[in-house]
């Protein structure tokens, strides 16, 4: 079914090339998850999936079938973008039903269709209210219904979050999460938000500069990171990464060291410091410890934990979780 591969593929805008050769492979059912800073290529890379931007070079493959030079509506694929763009003088039905009445499908199949989709989205109490009658979770999940009605091989979605807040995302995020669950069909998903990669995803793609800086399980890229990029850009809050002498003593360029593997006291660790913003989020407080010759090193602590603003404290790695990398920035194993 949703089987998708890219084989050196390639996008220039006039001199400007922002997909260098790029081979990537998504099996059927699957749920991926393109993630990098803006302006990393991720939009880009899932519009040549859908074959809104021609590719450059190189070749896509669907379930077999090539790809490069299929029209959008033959790919067999369905795209929810950011933005909802639902018709405002449409019901929920209609907006739902629309592709379907296009492709001219036979109006009791099309009612099936739909019925089908709002209740899989919890939408059939609002099938004839129109969007303004709705809220932003709601609008998008009609979005996600006209996508549904679509049977499609896989589901395209560019950023379809951005424009909730933050309670809606995480509603969101869990019902995108359990609609993958029930309909077992590959889905691609951008996201600028490392914290949406972790939860949701399969295995995520990391892309900086339209590069593939690696590809593996939210689990694998946090444990074993590839570089210094990805070790820095997945979790949250970020690595800390250490440099100079005390690298050297381990035989490194740069040492990185999570949060949550930083054991603190008030004297004979590794490093001194001076704590500086505590963070309190409730189960958890961050500590912003400052060292000398470093950046200031974050520090998970229980929520209760009574530091305070000005304390001094010494920092212990567990050296079991110790990441390393080379002058390069590529990691030592």
């Amino acid at each position: 079914m949703g089987r998708i591969i890219l084989s050196k593929v390639t996008k220039t805008f006039g001199d400007v090339e922002v997909i260098p050769p790029l081979d990537l492979k998504i099996e059927d059912g699957e749920f991926v998850v393109f993630v990098g800073p803006s302006g990393c290529g991720k939009s880009t890379l899932l519009r040549l999936i859908a074959g809104l931007e021609d590719v450059t070079s190189g070749e896509i493959e669907i379930d077999g079938t090539p790809a490069t030079d299929l029209p959008p509506a033959r790919r067999g694929l369905a795209m929810v973008f950011q933005s909802y763009a639902l018709y405002p003088h449409m019901s929920v039905r209609k907006n739902i039903a629309f592709p379907l009445k296009m492709a001219k499908m036979d109006a009791a199949e099309q009612e099936r269709r739909v019925l089908a989709a709002a209740k899989t989205l919890n939408l059939t109490d609002y099938l004839d209210r129109r969007p303004a009658q709705l809220s932003g979770g709601q609008r998008q999940r009609v979005a996600i219904g006209r996508a549904i009605v679509r049977e499609p091989e896989a589901f395209l979605f560019d950023e379809p979050l951005s424009n909730l807040d933050a309670a809606l995302r995480v509603n969101m995020r869990l019902e995108i999460s359990e609609l993958h669950q029930s309909l077992k069909t590959t889905m691609i998903y951008v996201t600028h938000d490392q914290v949406e990669a972790m939860t949701m995803a399969d295995k995520i793609v990391v892309l900086r500069a339209g590069h593939i800086e690696q590809v593996g399980s939210p689990l694998e890229l946090y444990r074993s990171p590839a570089n210094l990029f990805v070790a820095g850009f997945i979790g949250s809050p970020k690595m800390n990464f250490i440099t100079g002498a005390e690298a050297a003593k381990h035989g490194a360029h740069t040492i990185g060291i999570r949060p949550e593997h930083l054991a603190i006291a008030q004297d004979g660790g590794s490093w001194q410091g001076r704590v500086g913003v505590a963070e309190h989020l409730g189960s958890d407080t961050f500590l912003h410890v400052h060292v000398d010759g470093q950046d200031p090193l974050t520090v998970r602590v229980p929520g209760e934990a009574g530091y305070r603003h000005g304390d001094t404290v010494s920092l212990t790695p567990n050296l079991e979780h110790l990441h390393r990398f080379d002058d390069k920035g590529l990691a030592l194993r």
